[in-house]
């Protein structure tokens, strides 16, 4: 076993320990996510070391679900980058199992759509639309991995991906606080108090509760000296 490998395997032990301790579902998603991409790069280590190439079947079109099976939403993924491609991960158990044309994928320059059919009596389908940027669909493609479908989405400009989605980008820019320098100095230092706060579990708000309290407090002390 070579180091790179030798190092993976190290990192895909650690990540199984940090599951089994792992209680919020949260973290447990992430690193489940985490899990299926050490496990991809495990296994197609040995492949790129001897110069095969994967052939990965890429059907052209989308076949309508059987009608004896009914059709859920997969909602729950994880996704990060390489500098030619954007890879989403999606886990659904025991996929690998099914045979290879039940998985089929459609893309187009800005949006992708899986179905996944007859997979423990449900088929499963994910339709991602308006992506970031444009992508390459003639060079776009999926694996089955144990337990997961990789999605990988060829990008037509090597460059950075902040948002897998048009809509995301918007939510989460429109979420930000904004740091108003030319009016109040002190408006804008509100506005981010203000988001931890509604943002913030119990704990957090009681904090903040408590230095409000105590800043006020201590105002009233100093303008009564003044007095």
């Amino acid at each position: 076993m070579d180091s790179t490998l030798l190092e993976l395997q190290k990192d895909l032990d650690e990540v199984k320990q940090l599951l089994e301790k792992a209680t919020r579902k949260r973290v447990r998603d992430v690193l489940l996510v985490e899990q299926r991409k050490l496990e991809t790069e495990i296994s197609d280590k040995p492949r790129q070391q001897i110069g095969e190439s994967v052939e990965v079947q890429k059907p052209s079109a989308i076949v309508p679900p059987m009608s004896n099976s009914y059709t859920v939403k997969i909602n729950n993924y994880g996704w990060d980058q390489s500098d030619k491609f954007v890879k989403i991960y999606i886990t659904l158990n025991g996929v690998q199992h099914i045979p290879a044309e039940n998985v089929q994928i459609q893309f187009t320059e800005r949006s992708f759509e899986l179905l996944v059919k007859d997979l423990n009596g449900k088929n499963h389908t994910m339709i991602v639309n308006n992506l970031l940027k444009p992508i390459s669909p003639e060079n776009s493609s999926r694996k089955v991995k144990t337990d997961t479908v990789l999605i990988l989405c060829r990008k037509k400009a090597e460059s950075k991906w902040e948002y897998l989605t048009q809509v995301e980008k918007q939510t989460k820019e429109k979420d930000k606080p904004s740091l108003d320098t030319d009016g109040d100095p002190s408006a804008g230092l509100m506005n981010v108090l203000k988001k931890i706060y509604d943002d913030g579990d119990d704990d957090m708000k009681r904090t903040l509760n408590k230095a409000w309290v105590e800043s006020r407090e201590k105002q009233l002390k100093g303008g009564d000296m003044d007095f």
